[in-house]
């Protein structure tokens, strides 16, 4: 199947290191004018928006006839709420920009579109993307931290992520996800018959993968006026620090769960800030202008 089409590009891959248990990635925003791009990574966010809060069928309606409705539409599905700075869809809007840019996945549930009701958080994964190999399709369940603290980040992901591999929540969350599939949706039998009830979580952890992407607040990135030859080499550093602590307490914490080793592909993700509150508020600023 053919790729679907998305924005160009736009977070700078500084760090990328591919292991057997998965890809190590770091992003940057970048600089301008001795600036960090914090304005033009929110227009790039907003580029996304109808991809990431809209269902398949109406991401099949839009033209140049409803084009600034639909994107309207899709900005009051994120979210209408003044308690923006404690909201997780920033991260999962740059969680799934992340792993359509890096990875090529193709969006197979859209978790923002099925909220229960306004202001109320969705549960579960914090995305449902797929990856056609040609041979098969490959489960991709992402959770995402925007945080401003990246220890944090790390304890409360890999919690998370212990808590979600739990036999009953990996069924029940399954079932969840099968019920939201657009059966217009052209993977659509193939992802039902990955995770059916029939189907032993064996086989679907040979065949899934699990991004992370978490936000910090970095003193490199704040320190920072241009992407030269030391600020690279400092947030290489500054990363490889936190991939290091990640892996080990998410392997760590597996094996004192489930007593075994980590059984699934696990790619961590970081993009490093350089103010998480002033992104925030730029991101609800901008949001607030679509919806109209």
């Amino acid at each position: 199947m053919q790729d679907m089409l998305k924005p160009p590009d736009f977070l700078n891959i500084v760090f990328h290191s591919v292991d057997t248990k998965g890809n190590d990635v770091g992003l940057c925003v970048g600089f301008e004018r001795g600036e960090w791009r914090k304005n033009a990574l929110v227009e790039h966010v907003m580029e996304w928006l109808p991809e990431f809060a809209l269902p398949y069928d109406e991401l099949q309606s839009i033209g140049y006839h409803n084009a600034q409705r639909m994107v309207r539409r899709a900005a009051n599905a994120v979210y209408k709420t003044e308690k923006y700075g404690n909201r997780g869809e920033f991260g999962e809007i740059l969680l799934h920009i992340a792993i359509r840019q890096i990875f090529s996945t193709i969006p197979a549930v859209s978790k923002i579109y099925y909220k229960s009701g306004v202001n109320e958080t969705v549960k579960g994964f914090d995305a449902v993307h797929v990856v056609d190999t040609g041979d098969e399709l490959e489960l991709w369940i992402g959770e995402t931290k925007f945080y401003s603290e990246v220890g944090r980040a790390i304890r409360d992901v890999c919690d998370e992520i212990i808590d979600h591999l739990k036999t009953d929540y990996l069924r029940n969350e399954f079932l969840l996800i099968a019920n939201k599939i657009d059966s217009s949706w052209p993977h659509a039998i193939s992802l039902k018959k990955l995770i059916d009830e029939n189907t032993s979580l064996d086989e679907i952890f040979s065949r899934a993968a699990i991004p992370i992407l978490l936000t910090y607040d970095s003193s490199v990135v704040k320190g920072s006026s241009i992407a030269d030859h030391d600020y690279l080499e400092n947030i290489k550093t500054e990363l490889t620090s936190a991939y290091t602590k990640l892996r080990k307490r998410l392997d760590d914490e597996h094996v004192k769960t489930f007593g075994t080793p980590l059984d699934i592909t696990v790619h961590i993700i970081l993009l490093p800030l350089k103010d998480k509150a002033e992104l925030t508020t730029a991101l609800n600023q901008r949001l607030k202008e679509l919806q109209g």
